[in-house]
């Protein structure tokens, strides 16, 4: 007996049959049997399948006497004869990741469940992507004790994404259904009125493939019989929840047709006809209309509005609030106030509230136009289009300026009110590059902006230009510029290729490496750099701004990376990691920094190297960091080499001091000054009006918001943890959220937050920020040691604390014991948190003192000053 079967299902498919086939015996899991179920197929899978049988005993070859013409009876097929305890399904044109049998089998006997359920992700034949479907249902692994506990669950439909027990199966007298497409959502029901105890594991299971020429019955959706086969399929799921005595489920399926099923249909709809919008309308209205109002208000406002328009007959409506789906997410051509509510369109209606969008409520530079091409024409070399702006908040004051942007070029337009509430702008353009082009909207009376792009109809003929070309993109179609074709040749590519080929990272540290033996030394030549050349900020910035203010003969060179940001406008700047980069290294007698010049490069011989490191804190760093700690003599041998590097450290503390030097294993000259970046905290100078950069409005309080990254989940938003959507209903009426995430962070916070959350993690001086708020919200970030400076409040979010301290990254100190501020492991406990900030602040004013003496009591205000004294002046 094989441990387990996998049937997978074919019907005129037999050029990918071998793939999906050999994606099965290829599992990590041997003693798997496959059996190919073929629905009556009339091309070359029977032979394709012999060959297969012939090449390994482990497949078997069943087929139909005739076919079925869905996807159930040969699922049914391969239930009956299959011969293991365990048992998956596999469409024909796609593929198992290779130990997705194991992986299941091992689960469903640890776990002892009826079935085990995995992520699904689409796989893009195009270009590889994967991309997980619904990956939040699946973050956890976990057992689940009947879908009771978690109804989201019904999202996961699927049925090839599952392991399933044989013996319970056969014996629930569990199968698909053989008349109806979309089987998947009708046995998923039952499966999950069925199932007392099931499992969830977080890794992929499945890929989903998805070609451009794939002809699969989910993607078949411009066929009318497509959406009555959904609906069907929906109404069936329902009667089978109530059948087994399990209609409080209904809603929580239904929810699974409106935000999944419908909107199959509703993001392509602004490219559908009318005729075929109004048919469509017609098959799902009835449906809608059996959906009780508390199901349809749990979702998302603009699907709202989209069932209600259906439900309305508004069709034109509905095609305009389809656009807003996808894409740009464009605003509406109108929408009416009243009672601190906001609606869609000109009619007050409450399936057409969308104030939980808050678009009526967005900063000015975040604030939603509505840019609709209403003709499109071309002379042979420009572009020439009529385009209608409609303002359906009434965002524009009185006075403002209004241009085109096409990438870095600006095009100044005059738009002219239309008499219908709205502009009409006649533009002209050269179209150059790639770009999608936007208008924007300048309020002269403090120079903010507002941008959107350009909506066009999505049946738009591409025009081709010499510059580019203009067309069309997306579903919600919006105006975009496209490089035209470009005859290269065959020398020039020729010439790009032996670039590339001695473009390298290894020739390049070669080359430098000869040049500091042969390239005199410039003593009074600087090479400075902070943060690996994103910004100009920090201690180097400090030093730097020292060294200007007493006139000191030394060229210094900044670093700059891709994007730079901050930088002086007389500043010299030289690409990070280019060969001028590695010129100025190999001749500079000084290299200043806050992280780290790249390892590997040798300092030159005579070259002085000053390290301002970029904080402290709680966390493990150096050789008790994850990257370092474990057992790989080459990055730490590598990280010891750097360190020694080094001529002179700033510590801010004794603390710092006590624990960093050890840890990074540094013996040479330590400056005990303070921080550089911190003298201007001290002084309270800031550089920048924070208030009326973010648009923060006058009266409201400021919280800083600054969490750490988690070194296992870096650049994936994740350390963002605390629920912004709670935070802004209960404290949006009086503060102003700003959102400093750490620069290898990724996260974007939604716009229906933006009212609340200002995006500051671009922000050029983290000083500016700290000065501006009223408390700090942190983890464990080393900007708490900064921030008690201030003497401001602080507050602690520390959900993951007992897996960041033991698992994660590791910490030195107990921060639970030692924080100056409440810590709290909710949301809900710092609302109350907040609400009460001044009585925690003073129960912690003890906590606070000792707290600044143990991490800021060398911060006088005059670290950058005594620093250039020693190293730089006293050097001459």
């Amino acid at each position: 007996m094989p441990d387990c079967t996998v049937v997978v299902i074919s019907y005129n498919d037999a050029s990918r049959l071998p793939r999906a086939v050999r994606s099965v015996l290829r599992q990590s899991l041997r003693d798997v049997e496959v059996l190919i179920a073929d629905d009556a197929s009339t091309d070359t899978t029977p032979e394709v399948a012999a060959r297969l049988m012939r090449s390994d005993p482990r497949v078997r070859y069943l087929r139909r006497p005739s076919n079925s013409g869905h996807c159930g009876a040969p699922r049914n097929d391969g239930i009956d004869a299959a011969h293991s305890p365990y048992v998956m399904f596999l469409d024909s044109d796609d593929e198992l990741p290779r130990h997705a049998c194991k992986s299941l089998l091992a689960e469903i006997e640890r776990t002892g469940a009826d079935f085990v359920s995995g992520q699904i992700s689409r796989l893009f034949e195009s270009d590889g992507r994967l991309r997980p479907y619904y990956p939040t249902l699946f973050a956890r692994r976990r057992v689940v004790a009947g879908i009771r506990r978690e109804p989201e669950l019904f999202l996961d439909s699927f049925s090839t994404n599952k392991l399933y027990s044989l013996p319970w199966l056969r014996y629930n007298l569990l199968r698909f259904p053989e008349d109806i497409h979309y089987e998947d959502h009708v046995f998923t029901a039952e499966l999950y009125a069925l199932a007392r105890r099931f499992a969830v594991v977080p890794w992929v299971v499945y890929h989903w493939r998805r070609a451009r020429s794939n002809t699969s019955i989910s993607l078949s959706i411009e066929d009318m019989e497509n959406v009555r086969q959904r609906v069907a399929a929906a109404r069936l799921s329902d009667d089978i929840l109530r059948a087994h005595e399990a209609g409080d489920l209904v809603p929580h399926r239904q929810r699974r047709f409106l935000v999944q099923d419908l909107r199959v249909y509703l993001n392509p709809l602004p490219t559908r006809d009318l005729v075929w919008a109004k048919e469509f309308a017609s098959i799902v209205r009835p449906y809608l209309e059996e959906i009780p109002a508390g199901v349809l208000d749990g979702i998302e406002p603009l699907d709202r509005v989209c069932c209600q328009l259906i439900l309305d007959d508004r069709i034109e409506d509905l095609r305009v609030a389809a656009g807003s789906l996808t894409g740009p997410r464009a605003a509406p051509r109108a929408a009416v106030q009243l009672d601190g509510r906001t609606y869609w369109g000109t009619r007050l209606s409450p399936g057409l509230d969308i104030t939980r969008l808050r678009l009526a409520e967005l900063p000015f530079s975040a604030s939603r136009l509505r840019h609709e091409v209403a003709a499109l024409a071309s002379d042979g070399e420009r572009v020439r289009m009529t385009v209608r702006t409609y303002d359906p908040f009434g965002v524009l004051p009185q006075d403002w300026t209004a241009f085109l942007r096409l990438g870095r070029k600006q095009v100044p337009i005059e738009p002219e009110p239309s008499g219908e509430g709205g502009y009409v702008s006649e533009v002209t353009f050269t179209p150059a590059g790639k770009c999608d082009p936007v208008i924007g909207f300048t309020r002269t009376s403090d120079g903010h902006t507002t941008t959107d792009r350009l909506l066009v109809d999505p049946h738009l003929e591409p025009i081709e230009l010499p510059g580019g070309t203009v067309g069309a993109e997306g579903y919600a179609a919006y105006l975009c510029v496209r490089p035209g074709p470009r005859a290269r040749s065959i020398p020039r590519r020729a010439g790009q290729r032996l670039i590339r080929r001695f473009n390298t990272p290894e020739n390049k540290l070669r080359a430098y490496k000869a040049l500091i033996r042969v390239l005199p030394r410039r003593e009074n030549l600087a090479l400075f750099e902070s943060d690996v050349g994103r910004t100009c900020s920090g201690s180097p910035r400090a030093v730097y701004e020292e060294l200007r203010r007493r006139s000191l003969p030394i060229d210094v060179v900044w670093s700059v990376a891709k994007d730079r940001k901050n930088f002086p406008a007389d500043a010299t700047l030289v690409r990070r990691g280019s060969w001028r980069y590695l010129w100025t290294m190999a001749r500079a007698g000084i290299w200043v920094d806050s992280h780290g010049f790249p390892l590997d490069y040798p300092k030159p011989r005579g070259t002085r190297y000053l390290q301002t490191w970029h904080g402290q804190g709680i966390k493990s760093i150096g050789f008790d960091a994850p990257d370092l700690r474990g057992d790989f003599d080459r990055p730490r041998a590598q990280w010891r080499a750097a360190v020694a590097r080094w001529d002179a450290l700033v510590s801010p503390s004794a603390e710092f001091s006590r624990v960093f030097l050890p840890s990074n294993g540094y013996t040479g000259r330590v400056y005990r000054f303070g921080t550089p970046r911190c003298d201007a905290l001290v002084r309270g100078e800031v550089t920048d009006d924070v208030a009326a950069r973010l648009e923060i409005p006058a009266g409201q309080k400021i919280l800083l918001y600054a969490p750490t990254y988690r070194d296992r989940v870096k650049g994936s938003g994740q350390s963002v943890r605390v629920d912004l959507e709670l935070l802004a209903e209960a404290l949006a009426e009086e503060w102003v959220l700003l959102l400093r995430t750490h620069p290898v962070e990724r996260y974007t916070p939604p716009e229906h937050l933006r009212h609340f959350v200002r995006s500051a993690g671009s922000y050029p001086e983290i000083n500016d920020l700290i000065l501006a708020s009223d408390a700090l919200l942190t983890d464990y970030s080393s900007v708490m040691c900064d921030y008690a400076i201030t003497g401001k409040p602080m507050l602690f979010y520390i959900d993951d604390w007992d897996d960041y301290r033991l698992s994660e990254r590791g910490v030195y100190h107990d921060l639970p014991a030692i924080a100056p501020g409440p810590c709290v492991s909710t949301t809900e406990d710092l609302v109350a948190a907040i609400r009460d900030l001044p009585a925690g602040h003073a129960a912690h004013a003890e906590r606070y003192a000792a707290f600044r003496a143990l991490w800021c009591a060398e911060e006088r205000g005059d670290a950058a000053a005594r620093i250039v004294t020693d190293f730089f002046e006293g050097a001459r």
